[in-house]
């Protein structure tokens, strides 16, 4: 196979490179997919999947890849940096996030310091690719949803099963930008040829700025449920939330999410339009969306 042909992807098992990788196949692309998790269809076809072990992998007489895909966190993405280059990379795309905009002014540590590793992470991985000559394109993503394995609105579909209710802190008006994974996967596509990506970030996101309490309600109508939203005020909030915590599966929500309910986070993606051909869809959350 010439090398023009294969791409290599990390983060294989994310849950955008499960949507990417048939897409990459289809579009005739062999795929080189790492990940660290082992996979049962491992003679997929187009596809040779390869274990990470450590924090790289070792590389014997590489094979001449140019184009990579990087779907792990972007702060994962130095430790690869010599295989990548082992490889003759000459462009590498990695996918970022929004949150390293909307989180660092939380009032919440673990956030400020997810949007440092994020920042962080941008700016080793532009250094790197520049020292080295090699194409840079970083996507930042908002809300990916999709699929029934997001890490976002399955936790609240989840809990809107268990419980039949959400709550809400006070009007929960800040609008959102879901962005659906097939789309992010399609611009993920697109980063890879397109002329004008090179030494670009873009921020991409879904078709649709909607309010959080319209988000919930439309999740609600995919459950076939009529919407229970309970309106909270901030001190009821707070001790509700410290009691929900009790249990491992919630322990990591925290009071700074709740605040964001009522926060824009709302992003301009006309450069990824203009240069990707990004085409995003508004929010549909339907039953192909809900957890498995």
């Amino acid at each position: 196979m010439s090398s023009q042909s294969v791409t290599a992807v990390l983060g294989a098992s994310s849950l955008v490179g499960k949507s990417v990788i048939p897409m990459l196949t289809h579009a005739g692309h062999q795929v080189l997919a790492y990940s660290r998790v082992a996979r049962d269809d491992s003679r997929a076809e187009g596809v040779n999947w390869r274990m990470l072990q450590g924090s790289a992998s070792s590389v014997k007489d590489p094979q001449v890849i140019a184009s990579w895909l990087c779907l792990a966190p972007i702060w994962v993405l130095p430790h690869y940096f010599a295989m990548i280059e082992a490889h003759g990379a000459r462009r590498v795309v990695a996918l970022s996030s929004t949150s390293r905009f909307t989180k660092t002014g939380s009032s919440e540590s673990s956030d400020v310091a997810v949007a440092a590793r994020l920042v962080d992470g941008e700016d080793q991985f532009k250094a790197w690719a520049i020292e080295k000559g090699i194409e840079w394109v970083i996507l930042r993503p908002t809300m990916i949803y999709g699929r029934g394995q997001d890490k976002n609105l399955t936790e609240i579909t989840r809990f809107i099963g268990r419980f039949s209710f959400f709550p809400l802190l006070d009007r929960a008006t800040g609008l959102r930008q879901p962005i659906h994974v097939q789309d992010a996967a399609l611009a993920c596509m697109a980063a890879l040829s397109a002329p004008p990506a090179a030494n670009r970030a873009y921020n991409i996101a879904g078709h649709e700025a909607l309010p959080y309490r319209e988000m919930i309600e439309r999740i609600f109508g995919a459950l076939g449920r009529r919407p229970r939203l309970v309106r909270v005020p901030f001190p009821a909030f707070w001790l509700a939330l410290k009691c929900l915590r009790i249990f491992p599966k919630y322990r990591h929500w925290t009071v700074a999410m709740a605040q964001r309910m009522n926060k824009d986070m709302v992003f301009d993606c006309s450069e990824a339009k203009t240069d990707l051909g990004f085409s995003p869809r508004s929010f549909r959350f339907g039953p192909e969306d809900l957890p498995r």
